[in-house]
């Protein structure tokens, strides 16, 4: 872990900002690399229902325009001398992050929690959850 980089997933929430600056402590800490991964879940709905004024390619490509943008923000804010390195990936984003921090050999993962109980965490997919419990490496869960 000690000299291994540090995987920190964002979607630039404040919950996520606020578990950046954690991960921004321990890559001081160690003295190593901070790897920063952002992850663009495909929208669901059902074909019936949705009504879109653009082509799901058109979609695809927003989102991916509007996080490039935000992690392009959020590197310029960074104040810190470390190696960062930024990614995005698309699909599930416990499966994404889980792969990210293995084929780059993370020495550890920093995540956010947004704190989400009762049925609000029965109905959203709890990400940092899957996460901790998946992970070959340590994970910090940051709330």
């Amino acid at each position: 872990m000690r000299s291994r980089q540090i995987l920190c997933p964002t979607d630039f929430s404040d919950t996520a900002s606020h578990a950046l600056k954690y991960a921004i402590e321990m890559a001081n800490l160690y003295h190593v690399g901070l790897r920063i991964v952002h992850v663009i879940e495909q929208p669901m709905g059902v074909d019936n229902y949705q009504i879109l004024t653009v082509t799901p390619e058109e979609l695809a490509q927003s989102m991916e325009d509007s996080a490039a943008d935000n992690m392009k923000k959020l590197l310029t804010e960074l104040k810190s001398e470390l190696s960062v390195e930024s990614v995005i990936r698309h699909g599930s984003a416990a499966e994404q992050i889980l792969k990210e921090a293995e084929g780059s050999e993370s020495g550890m993962i920093v995540i956010a929690s947004h704190g989400r109980t009762g049925l609000s965490h029965f109905l959203h997919s709890n990400v940092a959850e899957a996460v901790a419990n998946r992970a070959q490496c340590p994970v910090l869960v940051v709330k």
